[in-house]
Parts: C-alpha cells; sequence; structure tokens
C-alpha cells in the first residue's frame, strides 16, 4: 500500500511519517509542502492513501481532495488538521478519516489497521471477489445476509428482521440487529460495527440499511447509518451540524447538513 504524506509543518510531516512507519505497512513514496505539487504528482503516479493537511500553500486541503475525489481510481483520503472546524467538509468529501493534531499514537494505530483492512477488502474484489476458502463473497445488493423472523418491513417492502449475519474472516457471525452500534460506507462495501468488532459487507450501505429495522437506524449522512438508541453525546459542529458521540465505543458520527432537520425532529431537540 503505498501513500504520500501532505504537510508544510517539517516537523508535524517526520513524526506522521514515523507513525506510519511504525504501526503500518503503508509505505510513503512521497512529502509534499504545497498542494498544486501534489496535483503534478499525481498526474503521473498513482497512490493507495493521502494523508493530507488541510492548510497548506497554493492549493488548501479541502479544495485538493474535492479535486482527487473526481479521479477515476480515488485514493483514500486521511485528512490531518490542527483545526476541528472543517470537519463537515471532510465528511462531506467522504474521507476515509480526519486526524487532529496533535497525533495520539493510539489514534493513528487505529486509523491505520481500518486503513489497512478497507484496503484489502478492495483488493479481494478487484482480484475476483473471493475469500481465502475461494468461496464466492456475496455481491453488492444481493441478499442483504438478514435471517429471522421478520416483525416489519421496510419503506421499499422489503423483510426487516432482527438477527443479523455479519461477515469476518470467512465467517458468517449472526447478532441482534440492536448489537449493531453504526454502519460507514467505504467505497462498495459497507463497514458494520459493534461494540467489540467491526464487519465488512459487500454491498451498498443503503442494501444493509434496508434490512435494518426502521425504527432504531437512522441514515444520518449518505456514508453513516446509526442506531440511535446507542446514541451518548450530541455535539454542535460546523455550519449547524452535528457530531454523534456514541456509548461504549469511541466513535464520531456526523449528521450532514440535509438531514439535520431530520435528525432534530427524531431526537426532539
Amino acid at each position: 500500500m503505498k501513500g504520500i504524506i501532505v504537510e508544510d509543518e517539517f516537523l508535524a510531516m517526520e513524526e506522521l511519517d514515523y507513525l506510519i512507519g511504525k504501526n503500518s505497512s503503508v509505505e510513503i513514496v512521497g512529502k509534499f509542502e504545497d498542494g498544486i505539487d501534489v496535483l503534478k504528482f499525481l498526474q503521473g503516479s498513482d497512490v493507495d492513501v493521502i494523508f493530507l493537511d488541510i492548510n497548506i500553500p497554493s492549493l488548501d486541503g479541502v479544495l485538493l481532495a474535492q479535486s482527487i475525489s473526481k479521479f477515476a481510481n480515488k485514493p483514500y483520503i486521511v485528512f490531518t488538521t490542527a483545526y476541528k472546524e472543517h470537519a463537515a467538509e471532510a465528511f462531506e468529501i467522504e474521507a476515509f478519516d480526519y486526524i487532529l493534531k496533535p497525533y495520539h499514537e493510539p489514534r493513528i494505530a487505529a486509523m491505520l489497521n481500518k486503513l489497512e483492512r478497507a484496503f484489502a477488502a478492495k483488493k479481494e474484489r478487484e482480484n475476483g471477489g473471493t475469500g481465502n476458502s475461494g468461496a464466492p463473497l456475496p455481491a453488492a445488493g444481493a441478499a442483504s445476509g438478514i435471517s429471522g423472523e421478520p416483525p416489519g418491513f421496510s419503506s421499499d417492502s422489503r423483510p426487516v428482521n432482527r438477527r443479523i449475519n455479519l461477515h469476518k474472516d470467512d465467517k458468517i457471525i449472526v447478532v441482534d440487529a440492536d448489537d449493531i452500534y453504526y454502519a460507514s460506507a467505504q467505497e462498495k462495501t459497507t463497514l458494520v460495527y459493534t461494540r467489540k468488532d467491526e464487519y465488512t459487507m459487500h454491498m451498498s450501505i443503503s442494501d444493509f440499511q434496508a434490512g435494518l429495522p426502521p425504527e432504531r437506524f437512522f441514515r444520518c449522512h449518505r456514508s453513516y447509518a446509526v442506531n440511535l438508541s446507542k446514541i451518548r453525546e450530541i455535539v454542535p459542529w460546523f455550519n449547524n451540524t452535528y457530531l454523534l458521540r456514541l456509548r461504549d465505543i469511541d466513535a464520531e458520527i456526523p449528521v450532514s447538513r440535509s438531514k439535520v432537520k431530520e435528525f432534530r425532529q427524531l431526537m426532539r431537540i
């Protein structure tokens, strides 16, 4: 997995490079201080991930990420910044993650672990969509891994169930729907989080959410669906949006501007 660092502060650049090397197998193939130089580099080179500071010369990180998001083969974007107020923009661009300075190694390590798993799943799909056993993985939009007694129906009349089949290491793990804290869209897969585990579903987040109890799960962002019963704290955020902090796990889920009104009605705020 190849990556570049875009950072105009030398010490911050070197610290991030060290932490990446210590906690992952990501190979840093370039370091840049200027957004224009990054675009020139990417014209002739492909990378898998870009660790991108927002406040950089010539072309700021948000504008640079918007340009990169139009590439045919889009690298993962991990924003790095000292300023929280850019988080909403980062989520709208569908950045992979958003890291605040000063860096904390456990946070960096967790992000890198998640990044490498997402990259491995992406490569597996590109190589034919089979796991180690050679059995085909479920296609996006295929049977959604739902089993049990259907107590209700989703808005498109597909059955909604309380027992959900989640995939991990070529195994099918059956969990109660209420044990799911949130789901996050990653490329053509959906990452599903319980209190202790992360699972990869080979389907869109829309297809996955369609089988969840609609009274429990809210699509708060085009890339996120959250279990409303797991919300611990609602934090006012940039441009009248919110960040949601969940019980039991370290996660911050954005509520996009288009979903704020509906969310307020649901939560009576």
